[in-house]
């Protein structure tokens, strides 16, 4: 027996976990045959039994996964869809017992102290959750997707439940089943990249670590991950209930029958929240949210959070789920309006606060940046905020893009190699121009004239040899202020030059082939310009700073 299993004071929360595998493409309406996969952040995050078939895996890029499977079906992140159908299962799993506990779509937990005395025991108690859920899985085409599993622990609850199927543990062998999985499955990128460098690849030799010497290194995040590698909860349960007068309700008068409507209200209730846990020094890592309607109805659920629970974090699964009890299928959906919001802190522990990093890391201007962005989105809509993003190409116009920036993983560790580095696109873009790449790129190409000593148009033969050197830059349209305007009259002469880069793209297709040259120039004023030529024409692409 390990010394993680024969410490009374860390008593375990037995618990049973229901996992619905690769749920976002459940409820993008892909089949298990269908090679399907959904890429949030630039990146797959959730891959089908077909795709998996073909070689794609969680963190492969787009092109990757097109490469090994090219009729692969890429879907969207979509968390409110994921989290409106999977009220169907929350509402199987409370014929069973009221306390269903969510994190994310798609896994459901409680424990099991009190269900489990009433059907008999852990293995009747999972089967009657596995025939519940089961059912409704069928009619959504993925029958096998369904694991249920008990332990001790939610952690390794959920673990046993990737295995498929019903499994129970029995109660003292969690850190036995967990030994030999990888460090991996921690799900902390930071700490397993330092713990593989040092030569721990198990939950196993994690656990076997002294956790002084665990917290002296990893800190108060390392000693979490100690925890859960060593089959505990990430902190002890607390067995005091929450001050009564934290919770927080709001009549609504008259009823609200949108999830706009109710998230607005819900943000002023979490801010309430938010506040009077603050003044006592408190955060919450667990929170109850109850609906109630003018008919009697009532749709209760308790959400779960790895850290503490933020005003977004709240706002953001009340909309979940009124989401799913509103506008989902006509048997669950009430009859009325929303007429009483109801949001009880069900778990509260000290605020232990969060270092912020000076150089490089996470700093207050990220999360006053979130936070703004946040609102703005409640404003515009999710899709009309836009972040640039790194993709492939040979042209600076096409290695830079504007996406949704709900669709990229904004809050990325900045420690290594950046996540948006260029060098990953050089191999497989010949005649690509080198880094830097421009400060500023124009949306349209601005003609313009590269002209040897004497005046006379520099051409470009197919084999990338120039007329003559480039010895002046003009252009034609003088747009007076504008960045870069030269203007014809004032030919600006050139210092030095480089290139060219050809390419010759699509070549396959006579209607979109395409062939060009390009040439960095550094001007005689110190500016520094990217100009291409295609067809015997010249045309500025892009200036450095």
């Amino acid at each position: 027996m390990s010394s993680t299993e024969g410490r009374s004071a860390d008593r375990v929360v037995r618990s049973l976990v229901v996992r619905c595998a690769d749920w976002p493409l459940v409820a993008a309406g892909a089949t298990p045959d269908q090679p399907a996969v959904v890429i949030e952040g630039g990146r797959v995050v959730v891959v089908s039994p077909a795709a998996r078939a073909e070689g794609i895996e969680p963190g492969h890029r787009r092109r990757e996964a097109q490469r090994r499977c090219p009729s692969v079906v890429v879907y969207p992140p979509d968390h409110d869809r994921d989290a409106r159908l999977f009220h169907a299962i929350g509402a199987a799993l409370e014929h069973i017992t009221p306390r269903i506990e969510l994190s994310v779509p798609g896994v459901a937990a409680f424990p099991t102290r009190g269900p489990s005395r009433y059907f008999g025991g852990d293995h009747a108690l999972a089967k009657q959750v596995m025939t519940a859920v089961a059912g409704i899985m069928v009619g959504l085409g993925w029958p096998d997707s369904v694991g249920v599993g008990v332990a001790d622990g939610r952690f390794v609850a959920e673990q046993v439940a990737r295995v498929g199927g019903v499994t129970v543990l029995e109660p003292g062998t969690s850190a036995s089943f967990l030994a030999p999985l990888p460090a991996g499955m921690l799900g902390r990128p930071e700490l397993c990249d330092v713990l593989r460098r040092l030569g721990i690849s198990t939950l196993g030799a994690f656990a076997a670590l002294p956790a002084a010497d665990v917290v002296a290194r990893f800190g108060a995040d390392g000693l979490v991950a100690h925890r859960v590698a060593g089959g505990l909860d990430e902190r002890p349960p607390h067995t005091a209930p929450p001050p009564p007068h934290l919770t927080v309700s709001i009549e609504l008068d008259p009823p609200v029958e949108r999830v706009d409507q109710a998230a607005f209200v819900a943000k002023g209730l979490a801010e309430r929240l938010h506040d009077g846990l603050d003044a006592e020094g408190l955060a919450c890592t667990r929170v109850c949210i109850t609906a109630e309607t003018d008919t009697g109805a009532c749709n209760e659920r308790i959400w779960r959070h790895e850290g503490a629970l933020g005003v977004g974090a709240i706002i953001e699964r009340v909309r979940w789920q009124l989401d799913g009890w509103l506008n989902g299928p006509a048997v669950l959906r009430p009859t009325s309006g929303v007429s009483r919001l109801t949001l009880i802190p069900d778990e509260v522990g000290p605020a232990r606060g969060r270092q912020l990093g000076f150089w490089g890391g996470e700093t207050a201007a990220d999360e006053r940046a979130m936070r703004a962005m946040a609102r703005v989105q409640g404003i515009v809509g999710v899709a009309a905020v836009t972040v640039p993003e790194v993709r492939g190409g040979r042209s600076p116009i096409e290695q830079i893009v504007r996406v949704p920036a709900a669709t990229v993983e904004l809050a990325m560790s900045r420690g290594g190699q950046p996540e948006n580095d260029q060098s990953r696109f050089v191999a497989p873009w010949p005649g690509r121009v080198p880094t830097p790449t421009p400060a500023l790129v124009l949306p349209e190409p601005l003609p313009a004239l590269v002209c040897d000593q004497r005046g006379s148009v520099v051409a470009v033969s197919g084999r990338g040899a120039l007329s003559a050197a480039p010895a002046t830059l003009g252009e034609q349209n003088i747009v007076d202020g504008a960045v870069g305007a030269v203007g014809a009259a004032a030919a600006l002469p050139i210092a030095a030059w480089a290139g060219p880069w050809l390419t010759d793209e699509r070549w396959w297709d006579p209607v979109a082939h395409v062939r060009r040259a390009r040439l960095q120039l550094l001007l005689a004023d110190g500016r520094a310009v990217l100009v291409c030529c295609e067809h015997g024409r010249w045309s500025i692409e892009g200036w450095y700073d």
